[in-house]
């Protein structure tokens, strides 16, 4: 007599629904992880061209007044062949209650603009007040 078999024969691997499952899991993981990586590469690439238009726009700030005398008028030119940069200068008028200013001295106005970027301009702008001696 033949015995009869009352266990089941134990499967082994998966089946062909559970492997889908896994791939269809691992990648949409993998999906939100390449998303999440290239924002953060977007980010930085944003980051560093703010940084060099404030470095920029503080150097002409800086050499406003110093290179040649303050003059009333705008000056513009290009940094790096991406950054365009605009100077405005501007006289200002600064006389606070109770304080005499010397008539010697005069305060101007400078404005930086500093833009960039080909589909969406990105722009940048820095303030400034100098004080010029007029005897000089």
């Amino acid at each position: 007599m033949i015995p009869f078999r009352t266990q089941q024969i134990k499967q082994q691997g998966f089946s062909l629904l559970e492997l889908l499952i896994a791939f269809s899991i691992l990648a949409l993981s993998l999906s939100i992880l390449l998303k999440i990586f290239s924002s953060g590469v977007n980010t930085a690439i944003v980051a560093e061209e703010y940084t060099t238009a404030v470095q920029i726009a503080e150097s002409l700030m800086a050499r406003a007044g110093v290179e040649s005398p303050l003059r009333i008028g705008q000056i513009s030119g290009q940094e790096n062949e991406d950054y365009h940069w605009l100077v405005e200068t501007s006289p200002y008028q600064f006389n606070p209650e109770g304080l005499e200013l010397p008539t010697q001295v005069e305060f101007f106005k400078v404005d930086v603009t500093v833009s960039w970027g080909d589909s969406d301009e990105r722009q940048l702008e820095l303030s400034t007040v100098k004080l010029v001696n007029k005897a000089l």
